[in-house]
C-alpha cells in the first residue's frame, strides 16, 4: 500500500468514526446523562469527589498555577472546581477603552458578519440569527448585518464568562432544546446546531448599542448560571421557555466591562453579538485560534 492509499484509507477512518460520534448523539438521552453529570459533579463525599478532582485535572491538563485556589483539596465538589476563580493578575484587560474583549478562554469557532440575518457555524453549515434568539423576541432584527464571533470553551478552559463592555441588562430568555456536542466535529455535521441546544439569551444595552451574549449548554454541561438569577439551566421545572425582563429600576442590572455575567459547568459555546456599524473585528482572529478573557477581539468605531 502505497503512502497516498493509506492517507486516503486514514481519512475514510476518520469520516466514519466522526459520522458514528455525531449518529450516537441523537440516540443517547442527552438529558438524562447531563443530569447524571450534574449530580455527580455536586457530590461532596470525600473520597469520591476528591478522585474526581484529581482525575479531571489531570486529563484534561488543567493548570493550576492559574487558579485563585491551587490546593485541590479546597474545592468542596467537582462542580466547584469546574467554576474555579482565577487569579486575579492572571487576565489582564486590554485597557485600550474601545477594546471590545473576549468573554472567555476558548477558540473561535467563526468569527464575521452576520448576512441575510444568517451566522456561519461550519463549512456548508448556516443558521438564522432569529432561531438562535428562540423566535421569542424582535431582538434579532437589531443585528441585520451586523457581526457575531462563536467562542468554544473546551473542558480544560476557565468556565466563567465576563463582560465584552459594560452594559446594562434588558432582558434574559432561557431556551430548552437538545444538547449535542459543540465540538468542530459536531459543528460540522449537525444542521443549527447552537439554535438546536439548550441556551440562555442575555441581550444588553451598552454605550455602542445592542449586544447579545448567547450561553450555549451541551451534552454534560451540568448548569448554566448568570451572577444576577443564579442558576438558570438546567430547567428541572421542565420549561421550555422562560423570559426575565430587567428594565425596572428595581430589577436594573448593570454589568462593569470585564466583570464576570455567568458561567458553565464544563465546557460549551458563547455566541456574541453586535448590531452593524459598532465594531471591526480584529482582522488577525481565524476559526480554530485560541483567546483569552480580556483580550481584544476587536474595536469600537
Amino acid at each position: 500500500m502505497n503512502a497516498t492509499q493509506s492517507s486516503r484509507d486514514s481519512r475514510r477512518v476518520s469520516r466514519w468514526g466522526a459520522r458514528l460520534f455525531v449518529g450516537l448523539q441523537y440516540l443517547l438521552p442527552q438529558h438524562g446523562l447531563s443530569l447524571l453529570m450534574y449530580r455527580l459533579a455536586r457530590v461532596e463525599a470525600a473520597p469520591l469527589k476528591g478522585w474526581m478532582i484529581r482525575t479531571y485535572a489531570r486529563l484534561v491538563g488543567v493548570d493550576l498555577s492559574l487558579a485563585a485556589e491551587p490546593n485541590l483539596a479546597a474545592y468542596p465538589h467537582l462542580a466547584a472546581f469546574f467554576t474555579r476563580a482565577l487569579r486575579p493578575d492572571a487576565r489582564p484587560l486590554d485597557p485600550d477603552p474601545a477594546a471590545v474583549l473576549s468573554p472567555a478562554d476558548g477558540t473561535i469557532s467563526q468569527i464575521g458578519t452576520i448576512v441575510d440575518g444568517r451566522i456561519i457555524q461550519a463549512k456548508g453549515h448556516d443558521y438564522s440569527v432569529s432561531d438562535l434568539l428562540g423566535g421569542a423576541t424582535d431582538a434579532h432584527h437589531l443585528f441585520d448585518g451586523g457581526r457575531f464571533a462563536t467562542i468554544y470553551l473546551s473542558p480544560r478552559d476557565y468556565h466563567r464568562v465576563h463582560m465584552p463592555l459594560a452594559g446594562d441588562l434588558a432582558e434574559m430568555t432561557y431556551l430548552g432544546g437538545r444538547l449535542f456536542s459543540v465540538n468542530r466535529m459536531t459543528a460540522q455535521r449537525v444542521p443549527g446546531l447552537f439554535a438546536r441546544n439548550e441556551r440562555v439569551l442575555c441581550l444588553f444595552g451598552t454605550d455602542a448599542g445592542p449586544m447579545a451574549l448567547v450561553l450555549v449548554g451541551a451534552i454534560f454541561v451540568g448548569g448554566i448560571e448568570t451572577v444576577w438569577e443564579g442558576e438558570v439551566a438546567p430547567a428541572l421545572s421542565g420549561l421550555r421557555c422562560q423570559r426575565w425582563h430587567y428594565t425596572g429600576k428595581s430589577r436594573r442590572v448593570h454589568l462593569g466591562r470585564g466583570e464576570e455575567m455567568g458561567r458553565f459547568n464544563l465546557g460549551s459555546t458563547i455566541v456574541l453579538l453586535f448590531p452593524p456599524g459598532v465594531l471591526a473585528w480584529d482582522p488577525a482572529l481565524a476559526p480554530g485560534q485560541a483567546v483569552r478573557l480580556g483580550q481584544r477581539l476587536g474595536t469600537l468605531g
